[in-house]
């Protein structure tokens, strides 16, 4: 297995997203770089929606690529607060810089236990073995 940076300032869900916590309650959501690699050339992001209330562990959204078309879980619940619109002209963002330009979507994290329950990047990788 190819080996990933895995930034040790972000928690991790078993379906491969990341959560950077932000100012205020907020986090910033992305994915990992071993699902860009699973995925392949990313081709088109489908965003969830500013204002969408979201659960955590339920789609909110799509990732397409050449090899296939995966969705995007919310790692928390919580409310949608922002998106990445430079995906819409530049979804290879997820592929070339997965942690920083290639975010996602920001959304409020109400639920201190939640944030608490990802994993930190060594159970990320502890995870992928």
């Amino acid at each position: 297995m190819t080996e990933f940076d895995y930034p040790e300032d972000l928690r991790y869900t078993p379906e491969h997203e990341w959560v950077r916590l932000g100012a205020a309650d907020t986090v910033r959501v992305g994915i990992t770089a071993y699902a860009q690699d699973a995925l392949g050339d990313v081709v088109y992001v489908t965003l969830p929606t500013v204002g969408a209330d979201l659960t955590a562990g339920e789609a909110c959204g799509e990732i397409e690529s050449t090899k296939s078309v995966s969705d995007l879980y919310s790692p928390l619940s919580g409310t949608v607060t922002a998106v990445n619109d430079a995906l819409d002209g530049a979804p290879e963002l997820l592929n070339t810089d997965p942690y920083g330009e290639g975010w996602v979507y920001e959304m409020t994290a109400g639920d201190a236990a939640q944030l608490e329950a990802l994993m930190d990047a060594a159970g990320y990788r502890d995870n992928l073995a």
